[in-house]
């Protein structure tokens, strides 16, 4: 099957983007460069200050977005400090949605270790949060097996069906579509039903790439980037992942029961240069390229 504009843009349909509290201050107005209700992942880096998370979760609630705090089970020391987190978040930003993950810190801060012990408190829905996303690892993670993964992510989907939970997955950013793809069939044959978003490493330099890629662990990406780095460098140009993007969308399309909802954007070569890649390609501002995939057009 050829890439078509709309298969393209129907799969970036509803996209999501990430920022830290650091580039938020580098963002003058959000509402300038985002659509009302875009989904906005709030991080949480170990050894912050969660004022900060807190502070750009309300900015981005009363700019029209919806914003999506990170929960890193290791940073939080107890149930009564989760309570507080999250009444603080509804009552400031007036959050209504999470994503919940480990943490990447070696030692956790206090009784949490999984984003599970997290989800199996309660409090989340106490707080009437019922939308949540979870961590999902197409190429493994340095911090649990692959047998722990498993496992976590049967547990994820029995709560999500016992407490009635709108969760969905949302993955480490990948470079290869052949690898997600694989890792969706697999993962739902084995019983997955959650609604996966893929990471999308939007428009960045080499440098900027290997620095997130040691960061978030991801093993096959950083022999990838290696070996290949003449390639990968003009991929992750102005142009971006256009060949990932491209062969994700055709898989979408190819395969009915494809459980990939979604793409959420890492604005690794900066916040405004990737959400309006994001958006030019959810709205089918592109042309196809003869030799296959697309380029974006110029504003």
């Amino acid at each position: 099957m050829s890439l078509k504009i709309k298969t393209l843009s129907s799969a970036a349909a509803n996209w999501s983007i990430e920022v830290t509290p650091a580039a938020a201050t580098k963002v003058d107005s959000f509402s300038d460069i985002l659509e009302p209700k875009t989904s906005v992942n709030v991080t949480f880096l170990p050894g912050s200050d969660p004022e900060d998370t807190f502070l750009v979760a309300k900015r981005l609630h009363e700019e029209g977005m919806i914003p999506i705090p990170h929960i890193a089970a290791r940073s939080v020391k107890d149930k009564k400090h989760l309570e507080k987190i999250l009444s603080t978040l509804v009552k400031k930003a007036s959050v209504k949605e999470v994503l919940v993950i480990g943490g990447g810190v070696n030692k956790p801060m206090g009784e949490f270790e999984s984003s599970i012990q997290i989800l199996k408190t309660g409090i989340l829905q106490a707080n009437g949060i019922t939308k949540i996303g979870v961590a999902g690892h197409p190429e493994g993670s340095p911090d649990i097996s692959d047998v722990e993964i498993r496992q976590a992510l049967h547990e994820k989907n029995e709560l999500a069906i016992k407490e009635k939970l709108n969760m969905y997955i949302e993955t480490q950013f990948c470079f290869e579509a052949d690898m997600v793809l694989a890792w969706e069939k697999k993962v739902r044959k084995d019983g997955n039903k959650l609604p996966i978003r893929i990471g999308i490493p939007g428009p960045a330099t080499i440098k900027t790439l290997l620095k997130f890629a040691q960061i978030s662990g991801i093993g096959p990406s950083m022999k990838f980037i290696s070996k290949q780095a003449r390639n990968v460098a003009k991929l992750m140009t102005i142009q971006s992942p256009h060949h990932l993007l491209s062969e994700l969308a055709i898989g979408m399309e190819e395969d009915k029961d494809c459980l990939i909802k979604h793409f959420h954007f890492y604005p690794f070569g900066g916040f405004v240069r990737t959400a309006k890649y994001a958006k030019a390609i959810s709205d089918g501002n592109v042309y196809l390229s003869p030799r296959g995939g697309f380029e974006v057009k110029e504003d």
